[in-house]
């Protein structure tokens, strides 16, 4: 009977793609992966740091696992296992912690997953962070859409974010080792490649490439499939990149494009590389040259020295931008970040207030997008799921969608018209 092992992921689709490649070595190993909450022999915790209860999540974790079984074998690794090694120790029960590199090195690591031998700590330096390790994960049972590591690290400073420390600079592997692996997927049956890293348009910055000529060659491959950024900072999103997806049936119309703040004042104290009039000068530029443009937007709330007139600035800037939707984060306070330091904090009811403003915005700037979508032709991607005669699938402007089920329909690139809106899901139908 074979060895069992458990995942459990936090954070962003980055760690996602990482955890199923190191779930892939178990496998290689003769492990059967279960669900975390089945009884296994070893549980492996890939963690975040991006929120302040991570510490609190991760114990929560270990506790729930060793529930299940006392004797299981637990593993921490992540970016919070890269930070805050010392604290994790005093978990109970955590019998290896392993930084952002060790992570990729399980086996070598550990060579007998026993309760018996003495706990396991190691973490290289962030400042030798300086391996890539490629990594990409399947979002769904089916072979769909799979997130693909071209990027690791950041050599951005932003003033409320810990990922530098976590991951270390910015990094990426060459060209032709990126193209083998994507042609990999692309034999294997995904339809959707989306493109993950800490930084993505950073792709090629330290080995003289960037993300453009990545995805010029990558354009070049002949198959049936379609290529999506997962997100990108609004400096690296060049007229280059905007004009190839505006041409290019195989480039997504889509973007992610984190704000942050919608205040310059803000903007200026995160150290973000932007003020906001470039930012809606960008906006406009992709919603005027990509056709059906979605376009995702990340803010934050409650940043230090953040006063209401800030608030209500940022408010109505997104209000106005023709964006599709918003990721609402509420300001928590991170160990070793400027901004811990920053005076007048922002009252944690007051947070939670204008996040919920924001969240009401975003759920109002959907609804509007996907009624501007009626009666228009997509190009959709069906998942392979059946929930009761209905499938969903994503269009390529990241519009959720529905219709009767179609086994013929499944993990393939159709061409369908949006008839209806229900329950905040377009129905759609084939052409």
């Amino acid at each position: 009977m074979s060895s069992k092992v458990a995942f459990h992921t936090l954070g962003c689709k980055l760690n996602f793609a990482e955890t199923s490649t190191i779930g892939s070595q178990f496998v290689e190993k003769g492990f059967s992966v279960v669900d975390f909450n089945a009884d296994a022999d070893v549980y492996v915790i890939n963690t975040c740091t991006v929120t302040d209860n991570a510490d609190k999540e991760c114990r929560q974790i270990v506790r729930r696992a060793l529930r299940t079984n006392p004797n299981a074998y637990i593993i921490v690794t992540g970016c919070y296992a890269q930070l805050q090694h010392e604290e994790i120790s005093k978990i109970d029960g955590v019998d290896a912690i392993l930084g952002s590199n060790e992570k990729f090195n399980i086996f070598s690591i550990i060579p007998e997953f026993s309760k018996d031998t003495p706990s396991c700590i190691q973490v290289t330096p962030t400042e030798k962070l300086e391996k890539f390790n490629f990594a990409y994960s399947s979002e769904a049972l089916g072979r769909t859409r799979a997130f693909f590591k071209i990027q690791d690290g950041c050599d951005y400073k932003c003033t409320f974010c810990t990922i530098p420390k976590a991951r270390g600079r910015s990094r990426s592997t060459n060209p032709e080792f990126v193209l083998d692996e994507f042609k990999k997927l692309i034999d294997n049956g995904y339809k959707e490649i989306i493109l993950t890293g800490v930084n993505v348009g950073d792709y090629g910055k330290h080995i003289r490439e960037n993300l453009y000529n990545l995805l010029t060659k990558m354009l070049e491959i002949d198959a049936d499939y379609r290529i999506r950024i997962s997100s990108i900072e609004p400096n690296l999103l060049t007229d280059d990149i905007i004009n190839l997806t505006a041409n290019s049936s195989k480039m997504v119309n889509h973007f992610h494009i984190p704000l942050q703040s919608g205040s310059s004042k803000i903007l200026s104290l995160m150290q973000r590389r932007y003020n906001v009039e470039y930012y809606k000068n960008l906006i406009h530029k992709v919603k005027e040259k990509v056709e059906n443009v979605g376009i995702g937007v990340d803010v934050i709330v409650g940043f230090p020295n953040e006063t209401n007139y800030d608030f209500l600035e940022t408010y109505n800037f997104i209000k106005a931008l023709p964006v599709s939707y918003l990721h609402v984060f509420t300001y928590s306070e991170r160990p070793d970040t400027p901004a811990i330091k920053m005076e007048n904090s922002v009252p944690l009811e007051e947070r939670k207030r204008r996040s919920n403003m924001l969240r009401m915005l975003s759920e109002k700037k959907k609804t509007e997008y996907y009624n501007s979508m009626l009666n228009k032709n997509v190009t959709v991607l069906f998942e392979e799921e059946n929930h009761n005669g209905v499938m969903f699938g994503w269009t390529s402007n990241y519009v959720r969608v529905k219709q009767e089920f179609n086994k013929n329909l499944i993990n393939k690139l159709s061409q369908n018209k949006i008839c209806g809106i229900e329950d905040n899901i377009c129905i759609s139908t084939l052409i």
